[in-house]
């Protein structure tokens, strides 16, 4: 062999691969240990790592004691430490040991599972894994493998909204003739606290802005989806000409943590032949509790449902579990069968090839991970922890409620709390809060996001960060209290 081919360098050393992964490992359980002593908000400026770093790449290998220095002095000041146990911002993305593992393992495998005989396991422990949660959350047998459904694991809930709009939508185009022309009368519904992932999604599958509607909820619903007021909109859609194509139900909404009411809209999607997508991207991991269970009523009326476990589950970044009562209508929208890819498990039709049930075809063993989180931490603990995050959100609210100077904007649904500084006289409350949630955030000892419902901007605070405890509630809460009577005399000055 010519010298100049050979490679002048191991890209996977065996010999070395033992040391450097458990540095890496001694690093990573370092920065655990000290995560509390991170401000939990970034506190630098846009741009602030060209300065630290080469503007050009090294010729030659760096050593992975220089690489890991530079993460620890140039990386970890510009992160927002998800991982905190002082993060009560957005939803939370969990972690734990063993969803660490089971990422460590598919990295470690690497496989590109598309269509079964790339990797049969990838596929069907895939299959297994989201029986399992649909079991756990007590999903009706439509909606399983083990039934006439079946499910697949998405990266995120973006992903598997716009997955089921084109299904809803290739659906629609057969049963009118196929004409594409017709895609300009397809209208969607959400309520106006849907997530924006939404708006994005029917913007990809060519629904014309003009056709969302964002339903107005009110504090009379606690801000969940009317049916009366969709029923309305349906009929005066159908009276212009429109042709109704899709709901966008929430279990737990961003801004306020409103639940919509399944089972209703459901009887208006199956009257009036719409898809009923439910979106539980983090309350739904608590229905896999019977008390909260309830939240789900009505999802046998659904076309499908999905859920992260990555936000509340335990289960690293990204997993996102969606069902469908009919994968045909999802399989049709999104196969391609190139020659490349031919093989006979999948002419067979005997065979899940997860390439059809998704945009992309490229696509990673995320059910490794899964599975074993569910194994190694069980149904009962993950019960146990989500219980412990809502009592916390429990203890939190009332500590807000003894305070006179503060108000609860929306009762609490599950582990969000959603509250305000009161406006004194002559103060603008907006502008207030505004300052509160700075003052909090700028501190680097927490961190929480806004909320704005009725036009009333609120603060919000979601408990569900692997590591919080009671002392962390217990320490956000004096903080409050201090930045609220720093921001109170500032603003009487």
């Amino acid at each position: 062999m010519n010298k100049t081919s050979e490679k002048s360098f191991l890209p996977l050393d065996i010999l070395s691969f033992q040391d450097e992964s458990k540095a890496v490992v001694d690093f990573i359980s370092d920065y655990y240990k000290n995560i509390e002593k991170y401000p939990v908000q970034s506190i630098v400026d846009p741009g602030y790592l060209s300065s630290k770093l080469p503007d050009s790449a090294p010729c030659t290998p760096d050593s992975l004691e220089d690489v890991l220095n530079d993460v620890n002095q140039h990386i970890l000041p510009g992160l927002t430490h998800w991982q905190s146990p002082n993060f009560f911002a957005y939803y939370q993305a969990s972690s734990s040991t063993a969803g660490f593992l089971g990422e460590m393992l598919c990295s470690a495998f690497n496989v590109v599972g598309f269509n079964w005989i790339s990797s049969p396991a990838a596929t069907e422990l895939e299959s297994v894994v989201v029986d399992w949660m649909g079991k756990m959350l007590k999903l009706p047998s439509s909606f399983l493998f083990s039934g006439t459904g079946g499910g697949v694991i998405h990266g995120t809930t973006c992903e598997a909204v716009v997955c089921t709009l084109a299904a809803a939508r290739d659906k629609a185009l057969k049963e009118l003739d196929s004409n594409w022309a017709n895609i300009t009368k397809f209208v969607v519904y959400a309520s106006d606290q849907t997530h924006f992932t939404f708006q994005k999604a029917a913007k990809l599958v060519g629904i014309p802005p003009s056709n969302f509607r964002f339903l107005q909820t009110s504090f009379a619903t606690e801000f969940a989806m009317s049916p009366e007021v969709l029923r309305s909109a349906i009929k005066d859609d159908i009276r212009s000409g429109l042709v109704p194509l899709y709901i966008c139900a929430t279990v737990g909404t961003t801004a306020c943590g409103a639940v919509d009411p399944i089972a209703d809209l459901g009887k208006i999607a199956n009257e009036y032949k719409l898809w009923l997508h439910i979106d539980a991207a983090h309350a739904g991991n608590a229905c896999i509790c019977p008390e909260f269970r309830h939240f789900l009523d009505g999802v046998e009326l659904a076309s499908s449902l999905s859920m992260n476990p990555h936000k509340w589950f335990l289960t690293n970044m990204d997993c996102c579990c969606l069902w469908l009562k009919e994968p045909r209508f999802l399989i049709d929208s999104l196969s391609s069968n190139p020659e490349y890819l031919e093989n006979n498990a999948s002419k067979s039709n005997v065979v899940v090839d997860y390439k059809d049930w998704q945009v992309t075809l490229s696509r990673r063993f995320r059910a490794l991970k899964l599975w074993i989180v569910i194994r190694r931490i069980g149904v009962e603990n993950l019960m146990h922890h989500i219980r412990s995050d809502v009592n916390l959100a429990k203890q939190f609210e009332a500590l807000i409620k003894e305070d006179d100077r503060f108000e609860i904007v929306v009762p609490r649904r599950i582990a969000l709390v959603l509250f305000r500084l009161k406006p004194e006289q002559g103060l603008d409350g907006s502008e207030l809060n505004r300052k509160l949630l700075d003052a909090i955030n700028y501190s680097g000892r927490a961190f929480m996001t806004q909320g704005t419902v009725s036009g009333i901007y609120a603060i919000r605070c979601v408990v569900g960060a692997t590591l919080t405890e009671e002392r962390h509630m217990n320490d956000l809460w004096s903080l409050i209290q201090e930045k609220a009577q720093l921001v109170l005399f500032q603003c009487s000055q």
